[in-house]
Parts: structure tokens; sequence; C-alpha cells
């Protein structure tokens, strides 16, 4: 005799609705909800992720926003989630993440404006007209919070939109194993580089200081993970004469990028603007010594010849000197990997950062 089968219960409608890049995908923003999921915040606090943006055909893009406008109009309008998260950045994504906003807000929702955009600053200001800097600061005052990664971020988003409620929850990493530290693995001269592979990166500098490093390092290579401007750095490295000193392994995650960490002497992001990058806080907890620009968020994560070395953007003759100073010192390097890593243990853990969305989400959530 057949039993009836009972179908299981519909999921819970989510406390949280979550927006941004599809799960996987290159880039901080998918790192950063990565590194949320496996903290366990979407467990504890009932969030239910929606994908707004994914890698692909123009066709593609355009069907993830669709579906995620449609999506998220269903789950404001029946299930009316406490909180609607979106993280955004700039051009593209802010318009995306703008109209979503307001759907949710339309709903009843209370809402947070998660700022990743590493040239807000610039979009919002010379790229924009006055009606579009209008819709820019209308969306950062009627969100009820507006997410700032950094201090100096914060800074700006105020001076932009007094109104705001702007707080500060800097990205976090979880800290690697110290079982799994082990700097015998590290390949002498290796420079890695993790990030989108463009001109605002500091790229094509990189590539020139390396140039200027090869006469006294035999040995030196530079590791370029990330996609982007592939073809036009080849390029560039063989007219520099170094074609044979560079890789290019494209984009890495997971154990293909603790591995190049593990193998590198020195991780370099010599970029030209940034918010705060997970791929830096991601070297320094596997207590890599670094080098990094003075741009964004990165002053308040790195402290010159403390926790790794300072350069200003574009300036090859210093960043070839402080990536050399690492290369040659050994006692150096450990120092201000260590230091790295403390810093992440300290101000960077995954702990802190889920701590303090929990308590974000549930004061919003009671205030509603």
């Amino acid at each position: 005799m057949l039993m009836n089968q009972q179908s299981p219960p519909p999921p819970p409608p989510p406390r949280i609705l979550m927006i941004g890049t599809a799960p996987g995908g290159q880039g901080g923003v998918a790192s950063v909800v990565e590194v949320l999921r496996e903290g366990g915040l979407f467990e504890r606090e009932s969030v239910r992720y929606l994908s707004s943006h994914r890698e692909g055909s123009r066709g593609a893009k355009a069907g993830a926003a669709f579906d995620a406008f449609w999506r998220t109009s269903l789950a404001c309008l029946r299930e009316r989630p406490a909180v609607v998260h979106v993280h955004a950045a700039s051009r593209a994504s802010f318009a995306r993440k703008s109209l979503l906003l307001l759907i949710a807000r339309a709903s009843g929702c209370r809402t947070i404006f998660h700022l990743h955009g590493a040239e807000f600053d610039q979009f919002a200001g010379d790229e924009s007209g006055a009606l579009l800097r209008w819709w820019i600061r209308h969306t950062l005052e009627h969100s009820s919070v507006v997410i700032a990664l950094s201090d100096s971020w914060a800074g700006f988003l105020r001076g932009y939109a007094p109104a705001a409620r702007i707080v500060v929850v800097p990205n976090s990493v979880p800290l690697l194993p110290e079982a799994e530290l082990d700097r015998t693995k590290e390949q002498p001269g290796r420079i890695l580089f993790l990030g989108r592979v463009d001109a605002g990166k500091g790229v094509f500098e990189l590539l020139e200081a390396v140039a200027m490093l090869a006469p006294a390092f035999p040995r030196v290579h530079l590791v370029i993970g990330g996609v982007g401007e592939l073809d036009q750095v080849r390029r560039r490295a063989f007219e520099l004469g170094i074609g044979g000193r560079i890789s290019l392994p494209g984009w890495m995650r997971g154990a293909d990028k603790q591995r190049a960490l593990a193998l590198a002497q020195v991780f370099c992001l010599p970029s030209h603007a940034e918010g705060l990058p997970m791929a830096l806080l991601e070297a320094m907890a596997a207590a890599k010594a670094l080098v990094a620009s003075t741009v964004g968020g990165i002053p308040e994560a790195v402290t010159d010849d403390v926790n790794g070395r300072l350069v200003a953007p574009g300036d090859v003759p210093a960043l070839a000197a402080a990536l050399g100073a690492l290369l040659q010192n050994s006692a150096l390097r450990t120092r201000l990997g260590d230091q790295a890593r403390a810093t992440v243990r300290t101000r960077f853990s995954t702990e802190a950062a889920l701590g303090q969305l929990s308590k974000l989400y549930r004061e919003l959530a009671a205030g509603r």
C-alpha cells in the first residue's frame, strides 16, 4: 500500500533579502558575499540571496538584471523581508541597485546600500550631470543605512549626502590556519598581483617596476592573477623585455588562489583607486609581505613599514624600490607579513564583520 508522501514545507520568508553579483563570480563583491555565506550569516539571519549581475554577454547581463527586478518585486510584495541589503558599485551597478532599492522602499522595507565601488567618487562627481547627482544623493539619503568600507569613504559619503546615515563595516576575510603557513614554499623573486587586470589597478606600472628590478634580481617573476587587458599586458611585457618573467593564469579562487599566495614572496597591489580590496586582506591573512598604493581604504589597513609598504599610485621608481627592499630582505618580509596577519586577526576578522551586520539587521528590523 502506497503511503501519501507529503511535499516538503515551503521555505520560510527571508528576514533579509541580499542582492549582488552572482556567487562564484569575479570581483570583490563576489568574494565578500562568499565570506559572509561561509561565515554563517545567511543561516543566522535568515538571508536569501538574489543575483542581479553575472559575467557573460550583454544579453546574459540584461537577463540577470531583469530577473532581479522581477524576483525582488515579488519578494518585497509577497514576503515582506524586514531589510533589503544591496551590494553596489558605480555606473551600471549603481543604476541597477538604485532601482531595486526604490522597489524595496516602496514596499515598506528597510534598506542598506553597501558601497564597494573604488571609483564611486569619480562617478558621483565629474562623470555625472546635475540630475544623476541628485538621484545618487537621493538614493543614499533615502536608504536606511549606507555601509562604507573605510573611514575615508565614510567621510566622502557624508560630504556628498549629508542626510545619509553612514556606518563603517570593513571587508573581512577568514584567517588562514597557522598550520597552513609555510614560508619554505615561497619561490625567490616571485611577486603576486590579484585583481582586475587594467590600467586602473596599476598593472602597467607594475610591469615597468619589474623591468627595473630584473638586472638586480635575475629570478624575479610576476604572476598576474585576474582577467581584463591580458593581451595589452603581454605586449607591454615583451616591449619591456620581461615577456618571460610574467605569468597570466587568469582569475583564481579557492585552492588555486591559496597556492598562488603560498608561492609568492611578495604581494603587490599598486591601484589608482580602491575601496578596501579583498585581495589585499587575503594576502595579509596569509602573512604575505606586501606593497600597495596610498588610495581608498588601503592606508587604514596598511601602515608603511609596520605591516607593509605603501607607495603613491603611479610612482614607478618608488614601487620598484619597495619591491626590491622586500625581495632582498627575508627578515623584513617576515616581520611585515606577521604584522599584516596580526592586523587581520584584530581588525578584519570575519567574526567581527558578521557581528556588525547582525546587529545592524536586528536594529533595522526592530524599528521597521
